[in-house]
């Protein structure tokens, strides 16, 4: 018993992690949870994008040009959305995350359009870039999620035009990344409905043009790095 015991702690320090809350203005809202939704005959309307990753896994860079980069593996858009104020600060916690899984942290934002998000078809999404953190002194954006308890803090521009946006919240694990599709990304998808703002709608690109296998920051070798090229577009 004490050996299974051992066995399954050590799992649970290596397995990789999901956005499990999303708390905006004192609410915590429940997330997708890919390890028990998908097994419920109803499962809840949530703001989290459904996906496939039921073992908790990664897109690789060989599939960023492909629709699972966009908001994870056959990824279907949330049934809800989280009302958020523009300029408000949105905290998201990771169940877990591994150690040994070093990389940024990016959030980019998508317009759903008029219509709601919970009907949206994902590869017409357009994202641009609103907040990225890369290797700081020597600590990476993931090791700082880690210090925080897991927990991501990201703020709604302050004059982002009202309406229902999708935010896809992603780290990078670069553990592998200096061997060609080794990288790891974990992106994670859930809508908002923003109000107030102002009349700012900023370009993007579709979720499969955000990257190449080869760029400076996926085809990345971490070890001894004193400097990271964060990928993806410029910030908006």
């Amino acid at each position: 018993m004490k050996a299974l015991l051992l066995l399954f702690a050590a799992l649970g320090v290596s397995a990789h992690g999901f956005v499990e809350t999303i708390t905006v203005g004192g609410t915590v809202h429940q997330n997708f949870n890919p390890t028990t939704h998908p097994y419920m005959p109803n499962p809840p309307a949530l703001p989290g994008w459904t996906a496939s990753n039921t073992d908790l896994g990664f897109v690789a860079p060989n599939a960023v040009s492909s629709p699972d980069i966009i908001c994870h593996r056959s990824a279907t858009p949330g049934q809800s959305a989280i009302p958020v104020q523009a300029g408000q600060t949105v905290t998201l916690k990771w169940n877990t995350w591994p150690g040994s899984h070093k990389g940024p942290v990016i959030d980019y934002l998508a317009s759903c359009g008029s219509g709601s998000c919970a009907n949206v078809n994902k590869q017409s999404l357009q994202f641009f870039k609103i907040a990225e953190k890369g290797l700081n002194n020597g600590v990476w954006a993931a090791d700082e999620l880690m210090d925080n308890g897991n927990r991501w803090s990201v703020t709604i521009p302050s004059d982002i035009a009202a309406g229902n946006y999708v935010l896809r919240h992603e780290i990078i694990a670069l553990h592998g990344a200096g061997s060609p599709n080794g990288a790891q990304l974990y992106p994670q998808c859930i809508n908002f409905q923003v109000s107030g703002g102002g009349s700012a709608q900023p370009s993007g690109v579709p979720g499969t043009s955000l990257y190449t296998a080869t760029d400076p920051g996926i085809l990345f070798n971490m070890y001894g790095a004193t400097s990271y090229p964060i990928p993806g577009p410029a910030l908006a």
